[in-house]
């Protein structure tokens, strides 16, 4: 689905801390909210970024890591919101496995990226040595 940014000022955060989790979801819940999204839709979506955000403390090996939360339009209006998910940690080996059920590296149950991917709308990732660009995507019903 093609997507425009709207009007709307984007919000951007560092990940660098337990701390900074909190402020992620409080940003995706007011955003989610603007855009019009409902109760089970913002959970969700707070739901996919806290856990990406997490991958980030967890997974990045100490490295920088950021989120962009903006409002944007889709097809005949619709709003949604986009939250891109970047660090400078050393990328995802196996990308493929990485999107497996119960694969884990770090002895978790492994539902992080496959379980973000089903909470929402749209999910891209790129990575490579030099880090890892999650975008995801959840738009109002």
């Amino acid at each position: 689905m093609a997507v425009q940014l709207t009007d709307a000022p984007e919000s951007v955060l560092a990940i660098m801390a337990e701390a900074d989790l909190v402020q992620v979801r409080q940003l995706l819940r007011a955003e989610s909210a603007r855009a019009g999204l409902g109760l089970v839709d913002q959970t969700k979506l707070i739901t996919a970024g806290s856990e990406l955000a997490r991958n980030i403390l967890t997974y990045a090996d100490g490295a920088r890591g950021s989120v962009r939360i903006h409002q944007v339009t889709g097809q005949r209006g619709r709003l949604g919101v986009r939250a891109t998910f970047t660090d400078d940690g050393p990328g995802i080996d196996d990308l493929d496995r990485a999107l497996t059920d119960g694969y884990s590296t770090s002895g978790g149950l492994g539902l992080g990226l496959p379980g973000s991917k089903r909470l929402v709308d749209e999910m891209t990732i790129s990575s490579t040595s030099a880090g890892t660009t999650v975008v995801i995507v959840k738009w109002a019903r």
